[in-house]
């Protein structure tokens, strides 16, 4: 498959998000007040909830600058309420009502594409019990990235929320299937772009990290190597230095613990368990950090 090839659909057309609202979608099954940033708590806290993404604090300069230097984001509307809305967007993640987040990023149009897919993302990898609807959010979430990257090719997040929407519709339908249908390649490329514009990027070290070990479980390290740019060591790298970026993240050594069960298999079983203890333990401090903390705990159930 080339690089140019989309797994997006013809079904899959703007406004998807019309046809998304009509469909129920699970309830956060974990509320808790401490998720919810009225008000001025929300900037306070941003730095350390953003810290794993990098994504910047949507305030009226933010809105301002990016318009000014991309205008096809303009929402039509006045920068001081589209920051509002883009805040109230990125609220509503953050306390796990991931449907309004992503109706109200998606109704600001690009600009809010951000917070619209990365809540999409999570509520799918997470909470969404229908496989097919599952893999469809996906598929929605990489539409909306790649019009978002056409737009602001220096967004890092237009890159990582596309890669990640990729990567988990790949796992939906099986590395194997991915690889052959040319997705490692558009998951990389997009991987490798959003670490250019942010290196500091945790969440997409912790992506390449899953996909040097996915490819080099599914296909070896030479075919690996050869054919798709993956190593155990490229993988090793990224995991570590997304420890090193978020040293309190739960998915980071979720991922990590995966990436060494997957690359060297029972020798690494210890170290693996430990992470998962050490993830079980971590404090969330929104919606997604408490699901990444939740699948800790199941699996140590198992």
């Amino acid at each position: 498959m080339s690089a140019n090839c989309s797994i997006i659909s013809p079904k899959n057309t703007f406004p998807e998000e019309e046809r998304m609202a009509k469909k129920a979608w699970t309830k956060f099954p974990y509320p808790d007040k401490t998720y919810d940033y009225a008000g001025a708590s929300l900037k306070k806290a941003w730095p350390d909830l953003h810290r794993g993404d990098c994504e910047p604090f949507p305030d009226e300069t933010w809105v301002k600058s990016v318009v000014a230097s991309h205008p096809k984001l303009d929402p039509k509307m006045p920068p001081a309420k589209a920051a509002e809305a883009l805040q109230t967007a990125w609220r509503a993640y953050h306390s796990g009502d991931f449907a309004e987040a992503v109706e109200q990023g998606a109704a600001l149009g690009p600009l809010g594409y951000n917070a619209a897919n990365k809540a999409a993302n999570i509520y799918a990898t997470y909470l969404e019990g229908d496989d097919s609807r599952q893999l469809e959010i996906f598929q929605e979430s990489a539409a909306r990235a790649e019009k978002l990257q056409a737009i602001a090719k220096d967004f890092p997040n237009a890159f990582y929320f596309h890669a990640s929407a990729l990567g988990r519709y790949g796992q939906g339908i099986s590395v194997a299937k991915a690889l052959a249908m040319g997705l490692g390649g558009k998951i990389k490329a997009s991987l490798d772009k959003a670490l250019a514009l942010e290196p500091r990027h945790a969440e997409a070290h912790i992506a390449l990290g899953a996909y040097n070990a996915e490819v080099v479980a599914k296909v070896g390290g030479l075919v690996a190597g050869l054919t798709y740019g993956a190593s155990k060591d490229a993988a090793v790298k990224h995991y570590e230095e997304a420890r090193r970026l978020t040293p309190d993240s739960a998915i980071a050594r979720i991922e990590y613990a995966n990436g060494l069960m997957a690359l060297f298999g029972k020798s690494k079983l210890a170290a693996a368990t430990k992470l998962y203890q050490e993830a079980a333990a971590s404090k969330p401090r929104n919606a997604m950090e408490r699901l990444d903390q939740q699948a800790a705990i199941e699996e140590l159930e198992d």
